[in-house]
């Protein structure tokens, strides 16, 4: 029960929040998010499970199943679990909260409570999809994490706040409508009378699948295969679907950008993972140069894109969009240390990108500015915020000893050789090691360096402990993973080895 009840704890937060004093929100928020962040901790330090969660002969941790309700001759229960896939991913998010709730203390001054409270009711959704293994419960879970964060940009945004929250919204629900019609295809084409996500992998992979409303079971597979990527590949997001991302980012304010890129980006390569490389696996092997395709041009165009940039939020926003394209090289390789390395590198960037956009935010309550050419100098006012916002830089360059390099080495040994073309496909992401370098180091020599400057007349003093804390904390468990990668590796690979060995 210890699933349910950590999804209990961030909606009974969420509900106390909402109706705590403006003045007190930020703390009430902050306190009830430490309860899931504990239980999370405690949950990782006695973990047990084996295997995948979605085939058979694997013990799942904290398993809980009990049948719910039935759609016609359909069969739907509250199926829970938590494999080594997972278990980190939950880790991640009941972090990336409390971390994010605790920076926003200082940029949210209206409509506390309501704000909070939103947030809180984003991470019992975010724990949902990363533990239901009924596929009626997880879209449920799936949906409802865009309702608080529409609001969250339309209500507490920048200027263009509503056009940003109605693109994301529009993007992510019709990418959700394409996903469904994909996936409830397949289960109509199964020999199953249920949406448990383990029997329909398993049916699945043993080839049941049957011919539906005259369409040959192998066209149907295939249709299906590329409607569920497409659906998935808005939210991760892959090139050419990424339009939305930058918009949302600039205009969410910093704590909002943190869950977005740290969390909710994840959920696309994570439903990748679990729908398309586990239960499609041979459609994703006959289909891996286009995979590879798309992942290698998110790595080199969103690289590209965010050198062009002004805009401090709207440079990690697009290299958001080329980390997770290591995440798909890694998946397309298929390899052990190609899931398991983009598993890390989903956990990785998770941190990494939080780190960023919290560092960015710090900068920004100091400077009122984002926009690199209208500052300079800012080290030795800020050494702190400064300091950590440089880390955070050479994590996402991949400098060892730091996450961010585990998780590119992991990638790239699993994927280098793993698939025909690989060997031009492994080199042409590394080279987007150079573009990140490129970039990061161009725009920090601008903002942070030289003789100071503001365009606009403004004192700068340390920043409050409120706002440094948060940042610490992320770049220590950065270096604490990048020095010891099989922390959370070993897990990851006990997880993912039995896909590439067709079973446990």
């Amino acid at each position: 029960m210890l699933i349910e009840i950590l999804i209990a704890l961030a909606l009974l937060g969420s509900l106390v929040t909402f109706v705590a004093d403006d003045e007190r929100a930020g703390k009430v928020a902050f306190v009830a998010s430490l309860l899931p962040l504990a239980v999370s901790l405690w949950m990782y330090g006695t973990f047990d499970g084996s295997g995948n969660a979605l085939l058979a002969g694997s013990t799942l941790a904290f398993e809980t199943t009990a049948t719910w309700l039935s759609i016609g001759p359909f069969e739907v229960s509250w199926h829970v679990g938590l494999d080594g896939i997972g278990m980190p991913l939950v880790v991640l998010t009941t972090l990336l909260t409390s971390t994010a709730i605790m920076s926003a203390w200082t940029p949210i001054d209206e409509r506390q409570s309501q704000f909070y409270g939103l947030v809180l009711f984003m991470e019992a959704a975010l724990l949902g999809v990363f533990t239901a293994l009924d596929f009626f419960a997880w879209f449920v879970f799936w949906e409802a994490v865009l309702l608080p964060m529409y609001f969250l940009i339309a209500v507490w945004g920048g200027p263009r706040r509503k056009y940003a929250a109605i693109k994301f919204f529009v993007y992510t629900n019709i990418a959700s409508l394409v996903m469904f019609i994909g996936f409830v295809a397949l289960v109509f084409g199964l020999p199953v009378e249920t949406f448990d996500m383990p029997a329909i992998a398993q049916s699945l992979r043993a080839g049941e699948l049957q011919s539906l409303a005259g369409i040959p079971a192998s066209t149907l597979k295939v249709a299906a295969f590329f409607a569920i990527f497409a659906g998935f590949a808005v939210k991760v997001p892959v090139v050419p679907f990424h339009t939305w991302l930058p918009d949302a980012h600039v205009e969410a304010p910093t704590p909002v950008s943190v869950l977005l890129a740290g969390v909710l980006l994840k959920m696309g390569t994570y439903a990748l993972l679990r729908f398309n490389f586990t239960m499609l696996d041979d459609v994703a092997a006959d289909y891996v140069t286009v995979i590879a395709i798309f992942a290698v041009v998110s790595v080199i165009y969103g690289a590209l894109l965010a050198m062009a940039q002004q805009d401090l939020k709207r440079i990690v926003a697009y290299s958001s969009v080329s980390s997770m394209g290591y995440v798909i090289l890694g998946l397309a390789a298929y390899t052990e240390f190609g899931l398991g390395g983009a598993t890390f590198q989903m956990i990785s960037h998770g941190l990494i990108s939080g780190l960023m956009f919290m560092a960015v935010g710090v900068i920004y309550n100091q400077t009122h500015t984002r926009m690199v050419d209208h500052m300079s100098g800012l080290a030795d006012r800020m050494p702190i915020a400064v300091g950590v916002f440089v880390a955070a830089a050479f994590g996402y360059m991949g400098l060892p000893l730091m996450s961010g390099f585990a998780g590119e080495f992991f990638v790239f040994v699993g994927s280098f050789g793993a698939f025909p073309g690989s060997k031009l496909f492994t080199p042409l992401a590394m080279f987007g090691i150079v573009l990140v370098a490129g970039y990061l180091l161009f725009a920090m020599q601008r903002v942070l360096f030289g003789e100071f400057a503001l365009e606009e007349d403004y004192e700068l003093g340390r920043a409050p402990l409120q706002d440094v804390v948060p940042l610490f904390v992320l770049l220590a468990f950065i270096v604490l993973l990048g020095v010891f990668p099989m922390t959370i590796f070993e897990m990851i690979t006990d997880a993912v080895a039995v896909l590439v060995g067709g079973g446990v």
